[in-house]
């Protein structure tokens, strides 16, 4: 059985830096305030619960459509 004792007299090392992540919750926000007005425009827009749940998706990926189309308007 380990010594407890020899175990708390050992000195505590310091501690690594944090990671500094500030900056990027504005980002985060802009990005869930266009999810819900996706989310609502396309479930307004659908006829039944799957063209709803479709709508969902889509509003999960709108970014992925709006790069898309933008390249393809840029080339």
């Amino acid at each position: 059985m380990p010594d407890n004792d020899n175990l708390c007299n050992q000195p505590i090392k310091e501690s690594k830096k944090m990671k500094n992540n500030s900056g990027s919750g504005i980002a985060g926000a802009a990005y869930f305030m266009a999810f819900i007005g996706a989310a609502v425009y396309y479930i307004q827009q659908a006829a039944t619960f799957g063209a709803g749940f479709i709508g969902f998706l889509k509003a999960l990926v709108w970014p992925a459509f709006l790069i898309y189309e933008l390249l393809k308007y840029i080339m």
